[in-house]
């Protein structure tokens, strides 16, 4: 498996409307099975921070879903919203609630 956890700052005051576009991409990804996990989460000290946890069955999988032109779109219109990158980890998921394990079906 292959999963990112990165950060986002949004311009200020458009924190709101990043965190929308993000949980429009999450809501997106539902039907692409190389995409085990894509929650969006708020800094509860600064509204206009937000993080992104990912897990997918490999690291092609995140690569192919970046290129989809739906995807191509989303991230066109989030730019203008996004003041900085943060950081972005990467990391090799080995189970848990949310995504079962490596080859196995995710759990609830």
């Amino acid at each position: 498996m292959y999963g990112r956890f990165g950060q986002f700052r949004a311009r200020p005051g458009a924190g709101d409307a990043l965190s929308a576009l993000l949980l429009e991409a999450a809501e997106g990804l539902r039907a692409d099975d190389g995409c085990l996990l894509y929650v969006v989460s708020r800094s509860d000290a600064d509204p206009d921070v937000l993080w992104v946890a990912e897990a997918w069955t490999d690291r092609s999988a995140h690569t192919a879903s970046l290129q989809h032109p739906a995807a191509r779109a989303l991230i066109t219109r989030a730019m203008p919203l996004i003041a900085a990158m943060g950081e972005a980890v990467e990391h090799r998921p080995v189970g848990g609630k949310g995504i079962g394990s490596p080859g196995g079906p995710a759990t609830a």
